[in-house]
């Protein structure tokens, strides 16, 4: 069974920091890019960031996150950690995890059409002073 989980989320204040993670279980992690996503209330999802499965482990992020989201995976435990500094207020949202085959994380990547087969069901991360 396809499984996707993340963990990490909370409250935290502006400029705090959180680190995600997104457990894989049941397919060839190794094989699969991991995109992470978020959705707050009333928005459309945003495409946050995507790593690569390829050696080079290429990776894409959203300008809303360059420079302050670092996105990363460890193929040994079938685990992405999305590492978020300088949370803003603008950054609250549920953040979910989805596995994509064979997609290649770079300039042209398109998180609006990329195909991701699983999803997680994604943890809520919350921003106020």
């Amino acid at each position: 069974q396809v499984q996707l989980v993340e963990s990490g989320g909370g409250l935290v204040q502006p400029g705090d920091s959180l680190r995600l993670s997104c457990v894989a279980s049941g397919f060839a992690f190794t094989y699969y890019a991991i995109g992470w996503f978020r959705q707050a209330p009333g928005k459309e999802r945003e495409g946050v960031t995507c790593i690569s499965s390829t050696n080079d482990g290429a990776t894409y992020y959203a300008d809303s996150v360059k420079g302050r989201f670092t996105v990363s995976r460890d193929n040994a435990k079938s685990t992405t950690y999305l590492q978020m500094n300088n949370l803003k207020l603008e950054d609250p949202a549920v953040y979910s995890c989805a596995a994509g085959e064979s997609l290649y994380c770079d300039g042209d990547y398109s998180p609006e059409t990329a195909d991701f087969s699983s999803w997680g069901q994604g943890t809520q991360v919350t921003v106020s002073s």
